[in-house]
């Protein structure tokens, strides 16, 4: 097995961002889908951003053992299928939890990178400034966040995401 790129970060931190201008520089390597039970937001294409499952079919994949991770987050499960994983160089973007899992099953076999914000206050700017979620769904977001950067202590490596051209590169030196 080659080894796996597990990137993590709070929700709004810009992972998304950081990754998609690292993969536009590095095609050799590709982006695992993950599943989720929540709904897809606007523009997202199915088995392009996420496969998008119904809670009794995730539930029903994770208990026949098909995910290599899982983790339930903000009232959503999220997993990585093992069968996503298999071949090239594989970077998932998933949460802490789901990071520590796969370090955990692969040990050194995964590389674990927190993507950090600047501070507390840019990643609820940041988080507000989307428009995607109510206000009781940010709240939630924004609770998770200290018990996600408490978590990070636990990640090889960390890049603080001020600049999305810095945080790609850095990203570059890291893995390539």
């Amino acid at each position: 097995m080659e080894k796996l790129f597990v990137i993590s970060g709070p929700s709004g931190v810009g992972k998304g961002t950081v990754i998609k201008r690292f993969l536009e520089q590095n095609p050799q390597f590709a982006l695992s889908v993950s599943c989720t039970t929540r709904p897809p937001r606007p523009n997202e294409i199915p088995g392009v951003n996420y496969f998008f499952l119904t809670r009794s079919e995730f539930e029903t994949a994770a208990a026949a053992g098909e995910f290599l991770e899982w983790a339930e987050f903000a009232g959503n499960l999220y997993g990585t299928r093992r069968e996503n994983i298999r071949g090239g160089k594989i970077i998932l973007e998933i949460d802490t939890q789901g990071a520590l899992q796969v370090k955990e099953k692969l040990g050194e076999n995964a590389t674990l990178i927190f993507i950090a914000p600047p501070s507390f206050e840019d990643l609820e700017k940041r988080l507000r400034g989307r428009g995607t979620e109510d206000e009781e769904t940010v709240q939630k977001r924004l609770n998770i966040v200290k018990n996600e950067l408490e978590l990070s202590k636990q990640f090889d490596h960390r890049i603080i995401n001020d600049d999305i051209d810095d945080a790609a590169r850095n990203l570059e030196a890291l893995i390539c």
